[in-house]
């Protein structure tokens, strides 16, 4: 099918159905579509290179969460189009091309789970299964003004899942209903239903939204005055989030420097994480694929190509560091978020790029998200963004991030809020 059909999301279509059930199933009737990482029995997984394709047979089993949507009633309509070995955030692909951004043509839709957004914005199918290690749930779905999930870590099977980088490898889900997200959350992580509960607090982060281009009204207030609304003023809570960071994770002291210590648009603390999750990424994805790399030498993308080979050279020095910042981390968000707290974020600090950008300036542009992107991905806890309409003719969006475990309330929480966040929006445009 022509890119101007179907956005240039789909690598490969095809029709997986569900087994006939005589029960009601909680995903009957819906479709959906699955990023080209995970194995699907009979079909090779591309990976997003055609070097990968090559060089590896048909899947001969598929993965446990394509097999639990099938269980569940839905339809599989093909595999989407990914970035290069799951490492670029920004959904570029020279050899399959880049998918068309809905909401801002031309801006790039995100990545590296960038079809799997474009065909749930774009209303292809009703959801999608992507993968996020780094962001790469979250990062397209604020791109492309959907809802997009990433789980706590562990809590959805990555059986059958290339790895990245399992240290924060998570299966991640987009759609367009919070009804759909939450529905599709309760098949993956094999939870029954259960009430929704109150919030205990909802922490803003003031340091993190003044790091955002966006305005703070069209993000972080909006999300107040729904708050308050629905449970009351008295559980809005406000932090500087990069003291508190620093306070309580010793261990980032060995990744902090003067880049990061003195640049005016970043925090310094959440610079020193993003670089050792940075750190601990690279060497994980050297001892998955290094071996396949150096024997093939693959052709990439200029974009990947060097963050490919920078990841091949890096040695283990500091990893073992990482691994207390992780534990360090969880611990200090756990007790700040106690039990049924939420901590709020701008998803991305930025605008989409526009889809001509430099790749060396696409670098450089995503140093101050990934500063806030490597919170929930560092102490694995769960992160929703969730879609705020638009604002000077780009997507903007908010997460709400839970301690590893709460992914249920997560969920229920969206669905919660999701009406009266429209209707804040609605009164802004008024």
């Amino acid at each position: 099918m022509a890119k101007s059909s179907d956005f240039g999301a789909f690598m490969e279509k095809f029709v997986l159905k569900p087994s006939p059930s005589p029960n009601h199933l909680p995903l009957a009737g819906l479709t959906f579509a699955v990023k080209d990482i995970f194995d699907i029995e009979g079909y090779i997984t591309g990976f997003g290179n055609p070097d990968w394709a090559r060089t590896h047979s048909a899947a001969t089993t598929t993965a446990p969460a394509v097999m639990d949507l099938l269980r569940a009633g839905a339809t599989c309509l093909g595999k989407t189009v990914m970035d290069e070995m799951a490492y670029c955030m920004y959904g570029v692909n020279k050899h399959y091309g880049t998918p068309t951004n809905p909401c801002a043509p031309e801006r790039v839709p995100g990545g590296s789970s960038s079809g799997s957004a474009v065909a749930v914005a774009a209303m292809l199918v009703d959801f999608s299964l992507g993968t996020d290690t780094g962001a790469s749930v979250r990062v397209p779905a604020s791109y492309c003004g959907i809802l997009g999930f990433r789980p706590s870590l562990g809590a959805v099977s990555t059986a059958g899942v290339i790895p990245m980088s399992q240290s924060f490898d998570t299966v991640g889900w987009f759609a367009q209903d919070p009804m759909i997200l939450n529905r599709v959350g309760h098949v993956l992580l094999h939870i029954p239903d259960e009430d929704p509960i109150q919030p205990s607090k909802i922490i803003i982060p003031e340091d993190c939204f003044h790091l955002s281009s966006i305005p703070v009204d069209r993000t972080a207030q909006v999300l107040v005055r729904s708050i308050e609304k629905l449970f009351g003023g008295q559980c809005v809570k406000h932090v500087i989030l990069g003291d508190y960071v620093k306070d309580q994770v010793p261990s980032l002291q060995h990744f902090m420097d003067k880049g990061n210590e003195y640049q005016e648009d970043n925090i310094p603390s959440l610079a020193a994480l993003s670089s050792a999750m940075r750190l601990l990424q690279r060497y994980e994805f050297k001892n998955n694929h290094a071996e396949w790399v150096t024997k093939v030498n693959p052709d990439f993308g200029p974009e990947i190509s060097e963050r490919i080979w920078d990841a091949i050279k890096v040695t283990g020095e500091k990893t073992d560091i990482c691994h207390s910042v992780r534990t360090e981390l969880r611990n200090a968000l756990t007790s700040l978020l106690g039990d049924h707290g939420v901590l709020a974020l701008p998803t991305t600090p930025d605008e989409p790029p526009k889809v001509q950008a430099n790749p060396a300036t696409l670098d450089l542009f995503f140093s101050r998200p990934f500063s806030l992107l490597s919170i929930a991905g560092v102490c694995g806890f769960c992160q929703v963004s969730i879609p705020l309409g638009m604002h000077d003719n780009v997507p903007v969006a908010i997460s709400l991030v839970a301690k590893h475990g709460s992914d249920a309330f997560l969920l229920n929480l969206v669905e919660t809020l999701y009406d009266s966040l429209k209707e804040e929006i609605r009164m802004l445009k008024a």
